[in-house]
């Protein structure tokens, strides 16, 4: 067919011919894995009313994805780096497409928490695979720029999902956003059959599989506890869970100090740029991800837009990650990236911050500027760091370089929805029953215990209580009042408890972002302190250290 795809990369004259053509399906086989979670948080109301899923249900549906994803991609990382990168690719996409296929044809909770989880597997393949293949193929020079677009990719499709989610569920049902995964990974294989070289590392090094079910294990459990924890309470499952984390991260790192070959030498993080790269990602991404928790639920539960519009809403910050995607292609080769970096976590940081102005009169166009602001800081610091980390690794281990990438991404985002998430449910909880004794001293309407008990579980749970207590006083008064006055006498008393329950989230809001901004000032503070400078970064490089930037692969072999 005239590819050249039989032919070694390293073998040809000069960089591979097709290489932007290979990272747009790089790019498209990461847009899905990243579109799974975030258009799911859209699609979740719908799946509660058809399936019946409890709370529990529906957190493991959302998270089940998440803990096979996370603790899988260094042990795949390492296994494409050995036999097969592009293979690793195709293999993910085929598993997560037929995951997709068996979360669309499900009927219960069970079933779709186990399709979610097969589709974590599939995303552990292809995610480490993506950044392995893009390295693998760019010529150190072009590399930043790859890892930019790369990294805009990833931005895009955080907004893109609930936009894409919402437009399915206008016609159809939560199924379709389990579907819309299929043609998007059929046209993703097909496109690394013809578009992306095989490639795989040089020599016939072992794979430590010791050590990479020793990150399976303390990863999985550390996941499943930062998820059970704060949701479900500090019991068996979740003290069990820490502990055994903490014994496998022990076991890991002393297996790993003593291999010889380790599936990740945790001595990297000894170096400043390397350590201060995946700290930065998983701070911002632990910001990031907390912060799009609760700003999906306030547009769609107190400003009431639709899914659809919802997603239309959340395009700011797309477009904004492109422009700053190219800000730090002009900035970091002139400042160095410790600057660009810690501008943009800065940045972040401000945008955060300026939701802590948010109140129940607060509108849309309240969210414009930190949408937009976020976006740019998205775009600024994490191709970077990005970039920084894959640089470290040397050819035959750049699967594993981009499963600590996405590893960092994962737990960075699970930890921001567990401690920002568990923050917005207490201080919401707690607004909505002091609003409700206040109302209730001040001779105004008072809940049922069991009705403000369920009020204050969540924002939507406080919307359908207030429904429900508007139905029930209407029923009551219709006897003395007739229907007419007793339906106006409902609806006051609806209107009056969702005043409430808008109030009592707006301001959890506003609390909540006060936390964010404090976490991710103060990671700002710790992430500027590890990088290193410019010359120091230089010095590293010359002594053959970790300025991981400005290093050159070794050449790999292609199979």
């Amino acid at each position: 067919m005239g590819l050249g795809l039989s032919t070694p990369v390293d073998e040809m004259d000069g960089p591979y011919k097709r290489r932007w053509a290979a990272l747009g399906v790089l790019c498209i086989s990461l847009l899905i894995i990243v579109m799974a979670n975030t258009s799911l948080t859209v699609a979740a109301p719908d799946m509660v009313q058809d399936l019946g899923l409890g709370s529990s249900d529906l957190q493991w549906v959302i998270d089940g994805y998440t803990v096979p994803y996370a603790a899988l991609m260094l042990i795949l990382g390492a296994v494409g780096d050995k036999y097969s990168r592009r293979g690793a690719l195709v293999l993910g996409l085929l598993v997560f497409g037929a995951a997709s296929v068996a979360g669309s044809l499900v009927d219960s909770g069970n079933g779709v928490i186990a399709a979610r989880a097969a589709m974590g597997i599939g995303a552990a393949m292809i995610m480490p695979a993506t950044l392995s293949l893009l390295a693998a193929t760019f010529p150190r020079a072009e590399r930043a720029k790859a890892i930019t677009i790369w990294t805009a990719t990833a931005g895009l499709a955080i907004a893109v999902g609930p936009l894409v989610a919402g437009a399915l569920l206008e016609d159809h049902g939560w199924a379709s956003t389990f579907l819309i995964n299929v043609p998007i990974a059929a046209l993703g294989i097909v496109g690394a059959l013809l578009l992306v070289p095989p490639s795989r590392a040089a020599g016939e090094k072992k794979i430590d599989y010791v050590g990479g079910l020793l990150s399976v294990l303390w990863v999985g459990s550390l996941i499943y506890m930062i998820i059970e924890g704060p949701h479900f309470g500090w019991g068996a499952k979740a003290i069990t869970a820490a502990v055994v984390a903490g014994v496998g991260f022990v076991c890991f790192v002393l297996w790993e100090l003593r291999h010889p070959s380790p599936v990740l030498d945790v001595r990297r993080f000894t170096q400043r740029a390397f350590a201060g790269s995946t700290s930065a990602v998983a701070l911002f991404f632990l910001a990031v991800f907390g912060a799009f928790y609760y700003l999906t639920q306030h547009l769609q539960f107190v400003l009431g837009y639709s899914p659809l519009d919802t997603g239309v809403r959340m395009l700011p910050l797309a477009g904004a990650v492109f422009v700053g995607g190219a800000l730090t292609a002009l900035l970091t080769p002139k400042v160095g990236m410790k600057v660009t970096v810690a501008c943009g976590m800065t940045v972040g940081t401000v945008a955060i911050a300026l939701l802590a102005r948010v109140d129940e009169h607060s509108t849309y166009n309240d969210f414009v500027l930190p949408l937009i602001i976020l976006g740019l800081a998205i775009g600024l610091s994490l191709s970077p760091c990005t970039n920084a980390i894959m640089g470290s690794f040397p050819e035959d281990q750049l699967g594993v370089g981009g499963a600590v990438n996405s590893t960092s991404i994962e737990m960075g985002g699970s930890l921001g929805i567990a401690i920002l998430g568990t923050v917005l449910a207490k201080t919401y909880s707690s607004n909505l029953g002091d609003a409700a004794a206040k109302a209730a001293a001040a001779g105004g309407p008072k809940l049922p215990e069991k009705a403000l008990s369920a009020a204050q579980d969540s924002v939507g749970a406080g919307l359908y209580v207030a429904k429900e207590v508007g139905k029930q006083v209407a029923a009551q008064a219709a006897p003395k009042l007739g229907p007419e006055k007793a339906a106006a006498l409902g609806a006051q008393q609806a209107h009056t408890v969702v005043e409430a329950v808008h109030k009592a989230f707006a301001d959890a809001v506003a609390h909540t972002s006060v936390v964010g901004a404090v976490i991710l000032g103060v990671g700002t503070v710790v992430v500027a302190l590890l990088l290193p400078g410019r010359k120091a970064a230089a010095a590293a490089a010359a002594t053959g250290g970790a300025a991981v930037s400005e290093r050159e692969p070794e050449p790999a072999a292609r199979s």
